[in-house]
């Protein structure tokens, strides 16, 4: 089997490197040519991941049709934003492909669209039924450490769920398998609009017990919403929801945990980003998700108060005590 991954971030770089130790042939493609043709000289991704080593058999390009029209395999680690535009006027150079993997964990910001989505869109029709998407608790420093990691893999097609299971699994590295796309990919994305807000509490110095109820009533909002569009809710209690909202909410590794942190600090959106110098998906899904939101009418009350955080100015504060003063309601 060959592998290709597009994406040359510390995502897309830790899945290279896990699947070449595994002794597979891979091509990483980096959009910025220079960039590759540096990380390709010196096996090392300094600026996503730096201090692991890539082994001899991953090639780092910055050739996208290189990458395409070799591999079997192909891996989408491109930030969900930008898969469009990276995929859209080089979709029929994917056909050689038997498998086409997302490993994005967001939402398009202006349709909502699941990257999934976004693919059945662009592909040909034999390409979109090769479509699988990944998504857990599965920080890109940790995997590359080796240390224990648990990820989900959903497809429509049994086959390639249980072919891209082998193909991932190693000592460190277990992959369980669904068919349950939709619910697989909205937990890997929701999850970071609720890690956003659990940097914002601990900035604010508000404690466990709060971070603790915005994780579990974040997750009932993403229940619900999932539910509304057409995932099945126990998909959201696994790997892909629960699982990854646990280690992002944790802080530390987190990007979007991070946005909270320094948005409740007084930073603005722009500064707590460029700072970070990376992508982090919660922003612009919390975006998606107002749309998702007012598409099915769900009432997600964390998710809306982060959104008018980031992009209507709204304090940290004062959407903090929006929450609690609330009406009362039962739990489920």
């Amino acid at each position: 089997m060959t592998i290709g991954v597009l994406g040359a971030g510390s995502w897309g770089t830790a899945l290279a490197r896990l699947l070449g130790e595994k002794g597979f042939p891979v091509r990483l493609w980096d959009h910025v040519a220079e960039r590759a043709e540096q990380v390709q000289e010196s096996r090392e991704n300094s600026r996503y991941l730096p201090s692991f080593t890539l082994p001899d058999t991953v090639l780092v390009t910055g050739s996208f049709e290189d990458v395409a029209t070799w591999a079997d395999t192909i891996i989408i680690a491109v930030p969900s934003g930008a898969v469009r535009t990276a995929i859209e006027e080089r979709a029929s150079l994917l056909g050689r492909a038997t498998a086409i993997l997302s490993a994005a964990k967001g939402l398009e910001p202006a349709t909502g669209l699941r990257v999934s989505e976004i693919l059945q869109q662009l592909l040909p029709a034999e390409s979109a039924a090769c479509v699988a998407v990944l998504s857990g608790p599965n920080l890109a420093v940790e995997l590359a450490r080796g240390i224990p990691t648990a990820t989900v893999i959903a497809a429509r097609n049994p086959d390639i769920a249980r072919n891209l299971q082998e193909t991932f699994r190693t000592g460190a590295f277990r992959p369980y398998i669904s068919d349950d796309i939709i619910g697989v990919e909205l937990g890997g994305a929701l999850k970071n609009v609720i890690a956003i807000s659990a940097g914002i509490s601990d900035a604010l110095g508000y404690g466990d017990n709060t971070k603790a109820s915005l994780m579990t009533r974040g997750l009932a909002e993403m229940v619900r919403l999932g539910a509304g569009l057409g995932a099945r809710r126990e998909t959201f209690y696994g790997l892909s929801g629960l699982g990854d909202m646990i280690t992002t909410c944790a802080g530390r590794l987190s990007r979007n945990y991070r946005v909270g942190a320094g948005l409740a600090k007084g930073g603005s959106l722009w500064e707590v980003l460029a700072e970070m110098g990376q992508v982090a998906e919660g922003v612009p899904t919390a975006q998606a998700a107002m749309r998702l939101i007012e598409q099915t009418g769900t009432e997600c009350p964390i998710l809306e108060g982060v959104y008018r955080i980031l992009f209507d100015g709204e304090t940290p504060s004062l959407a903090a005590h929006e929450l609690m003063e609330r009406s009362v309601k039962g739990e489920t």
